[in-house]
C-alpha cells in the first residue's frame, strides 16, 4: 500500500530540486519533494552565487528581483587569480549576483510554496520500485509515495542514482580541500595564494569578524566530516599557522573528482544536478548548471505527465544537457590544473592571463562561465536555433513588453516580429502563445556578435529556441510537434 499519490516525486530539496518543484507546479503537475532537513537552513554558506543565465532564467519567470534585493552584483569573472571585465555581455543580466546559498534556496523555496508544492520533511528516500506505469518511492518513516515519475536531485552521492543502477564514470580525485567558516584569534592571511597542490584562501564573512576559507590538505584525503585538528594541520601546512582558529561553525570537506551519470535517465527516473555531476566548485557553477537541468527537464515531464507529448521528448533531457555536463567538467579540471602553485603551472598561467585579456578570448571565457553560450543541437539553421532566446525590448497590442516577461506562465511562445497576422497555430493555441510584436534593435548573441533579426521565433518554455522563421513558414509544423505534441481537433 502506498500513502500518497503524485504526478512526480522529487528526491532532494537542494537548489535543483527547488526549482525543478516551480517549475512543474507552475505547469500545473501534482508535485512533491521529499528533504531531510526539517527546515531549509544551509549549513555554512556553501554556493555563493548566480550567474547570468541563471539569473535570466530566474527572470523569465518573474522571480529575478527576489534575488536580485539581496546580493551584490560584479560585473567581472575570474580566471586562474586574473580578473576580467565581462560588463559588455549582450545580457540584461551582464553581472554575477554574490548571493549565498542559503538566501538563494529561501528564495526558492519560498516560490515553490507560493505554488502550493507538497514536501515531506524530516525524511529520507530509501529506495524505490518501478513499473511500466509508476514509481513506489519508499521512506525512511515507513511511508510509500506513489508517483508516475520520480527525479533524483539528491546530491553527489544520489541514493536515486545508485538504486536505479546508473553508471558514474569520471575521473578519481587527487587533491582533498577543506573549507570552513570559524573565529581566527590572530589575524589571518586574507586573500588567495598558490600553493604546490592548489589554492588557498581566505576571507571574512559578511559580518566582518569571523573567517571563511578554503584550504587544501597536503594528502588526498576521503570522507565529508573532517577533524578540527585535520583543519589546524591544514592551515599551519599552508600559512605556518593556525591563526587560532576557534568556534568552527562549518567544517567540511571536498575534493576535485569529476563524475557524470551515464545516463540522466533509467526508465521512470531521472537525475538532476549533483546527482547527474559532480566536479571541483572552481568556478562557481554547480548550482547555477543544476538550475538550468531543472528549467530544461521541467517543462518536459509536465508535458509527458499530462499526455501532451509522448515519453520520447524526456530523451532529449539527456541529449541536450549531458554534453552541458560533460563540458562543464572538461573545464573544471582544466582549472584545478591551473591553480597548482609549481613553477611551471605559475608560468603557464601567468602566459593565459595574459591571453584571457585579449578581447576574444575573454568573451569567450566570460560568456562559457556565465552559460549564456549553450546552444543545443536542433540542426542547421539561425544562429539562434538552439540557444536562448535574448531579452528582446518588444512592442505588443498592449504595449512594450520584455520577451522574458512572455514566458513567466513557462508556456511556449511563437514571437512573429515580421507582418502581423501571418502565422496560424491551428491546433495548437492551447499550449503556445502566438504574439505579433514589433522590434527594433539588434540581435545580439554572446561570442556571435549582431545577427540579422528573424521574423519569427519559436521559444520553448526553457527559453531556448526551437524554430526561427526567415519570411517563411517551412519547418514550423514539425517544430511545434516535435516539442509541443500533436495538433488537437479544433
Amino acid at each position: 500500500m502506498y500513502s500518497s499519490e503524485h504526478d512526480v516525486v522529487i528526491a532532494g530539496g537542494g537548489p535543483t530540486g527547488l526549482m525543478l518543484a516551480g517549475e512543474l507546479a507552475l505547469a500545473g503537475v501534482d508535485v512533491a519533494i521529499v528533504e531531510r532537513r526539517i527546515n531549509q537552513d544551509v549549513e555554512g554558506s556553501r554556493a555563493s552565487g548566480l550567474h547570468p543565465r541563471s539569473i535570466e532564467l530566474l527572470d523569465q519567470r518573474g522571480i529575478a528581483d527576489r534575488f536580485l534585493s539581496q546580493g551584490e552584483k560584479h560585473g567581472v569573472v575570474l580566471f586562474a587569480g586574473a580578473v576580467l571585465d565581462a560588463s559588455d555581455r549582450p545580457t540584461r543580466h551582464n553581472y554575477t549576483l554574490a548571493l549565498w546559498q542559503a538566501k538563494i534556496e529561501r528564495g526558492l523555496a519560498d516560490w515553490a510554496s507560493e505554488l502550493a508544492v507538497e514536501a515531506y520533511r524530516g525524511c529520507d528516500v530509501t529506495g524505490f520500485v518501478q513499473n511500466d506505469t509508476c514509481v513506489d518511492v519508499a521512506l525512511n518513516d515507513g511511508r510509500t509515495l506513489r508517483s508516475k515519475y520520480l527525479v533524483g536531485c539528491d546530491g553527489g552521492r544520489s541514493l536515486v542514482r545508485k538504486t536505479a543502477g546508473i553508471d558514474f564514470p569520471g575521473w578519481d580525485p587527487a587533491i582533498s580541500y577543506l573549507i570552513f567558516e570559524a573565529d581566527m584569534a590572530d589575524d589571518p592571511a586574507l586573500g588567495m595564494r598558490y600553493g604546490e597542490r592548489g589554492v588557498y584562501a581566505l576571507g571574512r564573512l559578511e559580518d566582518g569578524k569571523r573567517v571563511r576559507g578554503v584550504v587544501t590538505e597536503q594528502r588526498l584525503e576521503r570522507g565529508d566530516k573532517p577533524t578540527i585538528d585535520a583543519l589546524r594541520g591544514a592551515l599551519i601546512a599552508a600559512y605556518g599557522s593556525d591563526f587560532g582558529v576557534h568556534d568552527i561553525t562549518w567544517l567540511s570537506r571536498f575534493t576535485d573528482a569529476a563524475r557524470q551519470a551515464a545516463a540522466y535517465r533509467e526508465g521512470r527516473v531521472l537525475l538532476a544536478g549533483d546527482a547527474a555531476h559532480v566536479h571541483s566548485p572552481v568556478g562557481g557553477q554547480g548550482l547555477n548548471i543544476g538550475l538550468q537541468d531543472a528549467v530544461n527537464l521541467g517543462w518536459k515531464l509536465a508535458q509527458v505527465v499530462k499526455d501532451i507529448s509522448s515519453e520520447s521528448l524526456l530523451d532529449t533531457y539527456h541529449a541536450e544537457r549531458h554534453p552541458v555536463g560533460a563540458a562543464l567538467l572538461k573545464q573544471t579540471l582544466a582549472l584545478t590544473a591551473l591553480n597548482r602553485g609549481d613553477e611551471r603551472t605559475n608560468a603557464l598561467r601567468e602566459m593565459m592571463a595574459q591571453v584571457m585579456q585579449m578581447d576574444a578570448p575573454r568573451l569567450w571565457y566570460s560568456a562559457m562561465m556565465s552559460d549564456l553560450d549553450i546552444r543545443y543541437d536542433l540542426g542547421k539553421g539561425h544562429p539562434l536555433l538552439g540557444r536562448r532566446m535574448p531579452d528582446l525590448d518588444i512592442l505588443t497590442a498592449d504595449g512594450p513588453t520584455r520577451v522574458f516577461t512572455l514566458l513567466h506562465d513557462a508556456r511556449p511562445v511563437l514571437l512573429n516580429l515580421g507582418e502581423p497576422n501571418t502565422l496560424g497555430i491551428a491546433g495548437w493555441t492551447d499550449r503556445v502563445k502566438l504574439i505579433d510584436a514589433k522590434f527594433e534593435g539588434v540581435c545580439d548573441l554572446p561570442v556571435i556578435g549582431v545577427v540579422q533579426t528573424p521574423t519569427a521565433v519559436l521559444i520553448r518554455p526553457d527559453g531556448h529556441v526551437a524554430w526561427v522563421g526567415d519570411g517563411s513558414i517551412t519547418g514550423l509544423d514539425d517544430a511545434l510537434r516535435t516539442w509541443f505534441g500533436e495538433p488537437a481537433i479544433e
